[in-house]
């Protein structure tokens, strides 16, 4: 599902405009545009028409200006790229409420920032992030983790362990949602004309004595939402760190 690798484009160029921005030219451009207007399109552009659609011409044409007057802001479309993912890497606006909670609630929050980024953006699902350039706001996010972690007797690495398994576990949860999401549109098929198909040789094979678990399973055994499966997994992947942050306690 990965098309695109964060840290593809000019490494130093990227990292200046992430931290130091930039101001609007003084010759050429159409009054207005700004740095902060280019990132935000281009999100809407992926969000709206998927990561294949994304190029500095689409972009340009959102925005009602030529190519080139893009250029003279962000260099290309790698840099691009890393612009919206610190863009929307950044923490939710309730952030502020939710300090000084306790260490599992807010790694409960984290998680469920974390999946409605990737649940609303779902062309970050096709980013690959294993080496991120690390903006102002991303930074910010891990801050936050790391100060509910502060008082937990962990260590260093340990800590970043939670943080990796948590987006781990969400990562792989959200994609799953999306790609159900997506399958209709995909085959043309809806999910109840899907698996009506499928219903009389299922029916024949649990009429062989072959599959007794499944045969056994209770007819709303697949009924979970999406969402209710995340917090299903998220509420025992807590439960485990919550053993080992008592043990370390007592």
């Amino acid at each position: 599902m990965t098309t695109e690798y964060s840290g593809s484009g000019d490494l130093g160029r990227t990292l200046e405009l992430l931290w130091h921005g930039k101001g609007q030219p003084t010759r050429g451009p159409k009054p207005g545009l700004t740095l902060e207007r280019i990132v935000v399109t281009a999100v809407e552009l992926a969000n709206r028409e998927g990561l294949p659609a994304l190029s500095m011409r689409r972009v340009a044409t959102q925005l009602g200006v030529g190519t080139m007057t893009l250029y003279r802001y962000v260099p290309g479309k790698g840099e691009l790229l890393d612009l919206m993912l610190d863009h929307v890497n950044g923490p939710g606006e309730d952030l502020q409420a939710h300090r000084g909670k306790d260490w599992r609630t807010s790694m409960e929050f984290v998680a469920q920032g974390s999946w409605a980024l990737y649940t609303g953006n779902p062309w970050l699902l096709q980013v690959s992030q294993v080496r991120p350039v690390l903006g102002p706001k991303s930074m910010a996010g891990l801050e936050f983790a790391l100060s509910a972690l502060q008082d937990v007797p962990l260590t260093g690495q340990e800590k970043i362990g939670l943080l990796v398994a948590l987006d781990a576990y969400i990562v792989g949860a959200a994609r799953t949602h999306v790609l159900q999401q997506e399958a209709a549109a995909h085959t043309g098929l809806s999910d109840e004309e899907f698996w009506t198909a499928q219903v009389p040789y299922l029916e024949r094979a649990m009429e062989t004595g072959e599959y007794p678990h499944i045969a056994a399973l209770p007819d709303d055994a697949f009924s979970m939402s999406g969402e209710d499966v995340m917090r299903y997994g998220l509420r025992s992947l807590l439960d485990g760190f919550q053993k080992l942050i008592e043990s370390r306690e007592s």
